[in-house]
């Protein structure tokens, strides 16, 4: 006699499973996801929860049950929910590193917009079996595809690896600045004085500090310039493997 098949454990993500609305729902999965990037976006990963999210959508926690089955289910499709705003640029111009920079800086922008985004990015479980993640991942492959990558899958890892962590760190900072209720100068300015103190016994860093305290005039300015610059060091370093 045959050994019975044991079934296989569940993949533990929304988009591995099938999804159909309940009949006459009073909410849809749509309007739950809506309201959860709203929460955070205002309040941030910790200030979100179930219980809170339905008070908000004046419904109970076992109603969102039904459309999304776990909090990790939801950051799931909230982190796909914000990727559809991720613009990349077509795979057809004559310029490889215009294209990716561009991709890059909208992924910034979207990052910067969700300040939970890039942080849950590491977090979320699947998350990037999502449509939207699926089809920006798709297109920037394109576009090195386009360029003459042999392995195009291979090159996303480093442009998303650094645009991820820079925007994970960056959007920590403004999180910062704005809890502090000042300008982004403004909390520099009061800010500026003891990093350059914390900083005077090191010499490299000591002089870092002095030329970001005259910068700091125009901090947007300067974080798009560091941004920039070392989207560029990666790109040079990709460009050392396109074919001759």
């Amino acid at each position: 006699m045959a050994a019975e098949t044991k079934n296989p454990r569940p993949v533990p993500s929304v988009w591995a499973r099938g999804h159909r609305e309940p009949d006459q729902p009073a909410l849809s999965r749509d309007a739950i996801v809506r309201e959860a990037v709203a929460m955070l976006d205002v309040d941030g990963i910790e200030a979100l929860s179930m219980r809170k999210l339905g008070s908000r959508l004046n419904a109970g926690a076992t109603s969102l049950y039904r459309h999304v089955a776990t909090k990790d289910e939801l950051m799931e499709l909230a982190v796909d929910e914000v990727a559809a705003e991720i613009q990349v640029p077509s795979a057809d111009g004559p310029d490889w590193r215009a294209a990716v920079a561009g991709a890059a800086g909208s992924f910034r922008a979207t990052a910067l917009r969700h300040p939970w985004l890039a942080s849950v990015l590491g977090q979320a479980g699947l998350a990037y079996l999502g449509p939207n993640l699926m089809s920006f991942s798709e297109r920037l492959a394109a576009l090195f595809t386009a360029a003459g990558f042999a392995e195009p899958g291979r090159v996303v890892v480093p442009v998303l690896s650094y645009v991820i962590g820079v925007s994970t760190t960056e959007a920590a900072w403004l999180t910062t600045v704005a809890r502090s209720g000042e300008s982004e100068a403004d909390f520099i300015a009061r800010l500026m004085p003891a990093a350059q103190q914390a900083a005077a016994p090191y010499a490299h860093l000591a002089d870092e500090y002095a030329a970001s305290a005259a910068e700091s005039a125009d901090p947007v300015a300067l974080r798009e310039s560091k941004f920039a610059y070392g989207l560029d060091v990666v790109l040079d370093g990709l460009a050392l493997r396109l074919p001759e």
